[in-house]
């Protein structure tokens, strides 16, 4: 179905041009032009609403599958299986979850001083993600050889095995990213045990987001690369901790960007790339979050229609971003493939944890960075072997059933949304 999605957008001569999905989302958040993100915008809510019948049939049967096959169990909470599956307690998510709703101020503030760079009350959906430019300066973009380089002169900073595996897989062609049509939206990594491979499938465009997932997505071939040595039951590590390695990766790559700016303008623009995935991580992800629980517990009771779908999709991103959008997406429920995974429910959270577990990693390797390589891939390898509460106690002593955890993770990315704040006063 997605492979049928077609998004026409017009240039400025009035000529029509077709892009797949994966084309038109990476251009509607990242195009610099917000009339063109509108455009777009539009575009791709009709297009997926055209569909959104289909879509809801879908969901409605892969969930209630999934809820009877809970039921014929023995079990009426659906959020048992996420749980056990990510290998954590409630009072984990929990305290995560409260952590994230307690602390959102910054990034709001972060939001509405962008909207203000963009001479809007508040920002819409598609706003979000955009660049943002000030004083002279225009967003940079980068070939694919140029990030990759980028990528790995920063891989190599931080220890040598990370940086020598992604040159190794770059070499190989392990990467799949050509801006082509027909490609579907994201990017996502593969492992391939018996040879002992990986491969990586993104569209690169050339932006700073678009390295930062090419560096995400590495991060994941190297977490398997780690484990390859292991006997398998040992490298079946859950989604939460899968998140780790590609979000710390992610993290180095744009710490990176920050510290290279060669002016306080290109600093804003990179501290923007930054911050946009920590409100992807606070706020769209909790909306995510916040929607499917609404859903399973409407779908225990019966069929949802496609309407009523947006109805709480709209509803949880309103809830999730405290309602400082001037418009929201309906349709995220029918674009977004993460809700249509048939192995594992609540694709989504996980993430969030990953996010922040990583960041306390990148505190830790900032205080001692000396040999913090080999303790690092050390964690890496025992992702499959126990709780995750175990292993946070084992690596980095601390506690995750409690929100302080959390803060301290969330306090790092509150730093950057400051630092955005000082450096655009005087633009606003």
């Amino acid at each position: 179905l997605v492979s049928l999605i077609k998004i026409p957008v017009a240039d400025k001569d009035g000529n029509i041009q077709e892009l797949s999905a994966g084309q038109a989302m990476n251009r509607m958040y990242s195009d610099s032009d917000p009339a063109v993100r509108k455009q777009i915008f539009t575009e791709w809510e009709r297009a997926w609403g055209h569909y959104a019948p289909l879509f809801a049939d879908t969901l409605n049967h892969l969930q209630g599958f999934r809820l009877e096959n809970y039921k014929l169990h023995g079990e009426e909470d659906f959020m048992v299986e996420p749980l056990r599956y990510n290998r954590i307690q409630k009072e984990t998510l929990d305290a995560m979850w409260n952590a994230i709703s307690k602390n959102k101020q910054p990034f709001f503030k972060f939001m509405e001083r962008k909207a203000a760079l963009m001479g809007k009350d508040k920002l819409a959906w598609y706003d979000v993600d955009a660049p943002v430019s000030v004083g002279d300066f225009k967003a940079r973009t980068f070939t694919y050889d140029e990030a990759v380089d980028f990528i790995n002169d920063n891989f190599a900073k931080f220890g040598p095995k990370l940086a020598s595996f992604s040159q190794d897989i770059i070499e190989k062609g392990w990467v799949e990213a050509e801006d082509r049509t027909g490609k579907r939206p994201g990017g996502y990594c593969t492992s391939l045990p018996e040879s002992k491979e990986s491969r990586i499938f993104m569209t690169f465009t050339g932006s700073a987001s678009d390295m930062s997932t090419l560096a995400h997505e590495i991060g994941h071939a190297f977490h398997s690369y780690t484990m390859w040595d292991l006997p398998r039951m040992n490298t079946r590590y859950a989604m939460n901790v899968a998140e780790t390695a590609s979000t710390f990766a992610e993290t180095l790559v744009a710490s990176a960007t920050v510290e290279a700016a060669n002016s306080n303008e290109e600093k804003i623009s990179l501290l923007n790339t930054k911050l946009e995935n920590a409100t992807a991580m606070f706020m769209n992800i909790h909306a995510r979050f916040l929607f499917e629980q609404s859903f399973y517990s409407e779908r225990q009771k019966g069929l949802v229609t496609a309407d009523r779908l947006s109805e709480l999709m709209v509803t949880a991103q309103k809830e999730a971003f405290n309602d400082n959008l001037s418009e929201y997406h309906p349709h995220f429920w029918a674009s977004k493939l993460h809700f249509f995974i048939d192995g594992i429910s609540f694709y989504n959270f996980p993430y969030t944890f990953g996010f922040l577990f990583s960041l306390s990693i990148f505190a830790e390797y900032k205080k001692n960075p000396d040999g913090f390589e080999d303790k690092y891939i050390a964690l890496l390898r025992d992702t499959a072997v126990m709780s995750t509460e175990d292993l946070v106690q084992k690596h980095l002593g601390k506690d995750i059933t409690v929100e302080s955890f959390w803060e301290q993770g969330i306090a790092i990315m509150a730093e950057d949304a400051n630092a955005f704040l000082e450096l655009t006063e005087k633009y606003v």
